[in-house]
């Protein structure tokens, strides 16, 4: 088990900026979010013994949310999609090679489709990691006091942090319920509005335009 000191934060150019505009961008409540999930997700990697780039793991932490923000979100898009397309615009302007793009833009975009993530590159894994251990959980017992602690010195939750994000997951997504069919945000939809009608995967197929 590693010590809270073992939490690479890698500082260049590239992750100042990230962190000067993510912070002029969203809440405390999802800055601080972000940030955590970046410092779970390092230390879940070290456990695990998985090598990966801390400056990609940092990008796809702080922007894994950024499609919450109404500035930042789409239409018709997953609000996941809109922080993928927003990092992967933010990473191109430093000259960031199209597979490191790439892997941040997966990393955003499945952060919250349970049981894929864990097996694909490690930046991809890492953030749902971090993800997974901030808002559900998960894996908590296998992070010292030390680790958790440290974590939540430098980056706070909220005296409410379990409502308040479920809140900010509301309101960000609310505006376009359909683009949580088949994925977890569904849940949110349906325990913040009672009118919410979940789409149905075995009615989609019966009302396909196909005669069989």
């Amino acid at each position: 088990m590693g010590s809270a000191s073992t939490i690479v934060f890698p500082f260049s150019k590239l992750t100042r900026d990230i962190t000067e505009f993510i912070r002029d961008t969203e809440s405390s409540l999802l800055f601080n979010h972000s940030s955590r999930v970046y410092c779970f997700g390092a230390l879940a990697g070290q456990r695990r013994g998985l090598t990966f780039d801390p400056e990609l793991l940092y990008a796809g932490a702080m922007f894994h949310d950024l499609g919450l923000l109404p500035s930042y979100s789409s239409a018709s898009d997953r609000f996941e999609v809109d922080g993928a397309n927003a990092a992967s615009d933010f990473l191109r302007r430093y000259g960031i090679p199209l597979k490191d793009i790439d892997q941040v833009w997966t990393a955003i975009a499945l952060h919250t489709t349970p049981g894929i993530p864990q097996y694909m590159h490690p930046v991809v894994a890492l953030v749902t990691a971090g993800v997974e251990m901030d808002v559900l959980g998960i894996d908590y017992n296998d992070f010292a006091d030390v680790e958790r602690d440290f974590v939540l010195g430098a980056f706070p939750r909220t005296p409410n942090f379990k409502e308040d994000i479920l809140q900010a997951f509301y309101n960000g997504i609310r505006h376009k319920p359909n683009t949580t069919f088949g994925n977890v945000k569904a849940d949110v939809l349906a325990d913040k509005d009672p009118s919410f009608k979940r789409i149905n995967f075995c009615s989609v197929i019966r009302n396909s335009p196909w005669r069989s």
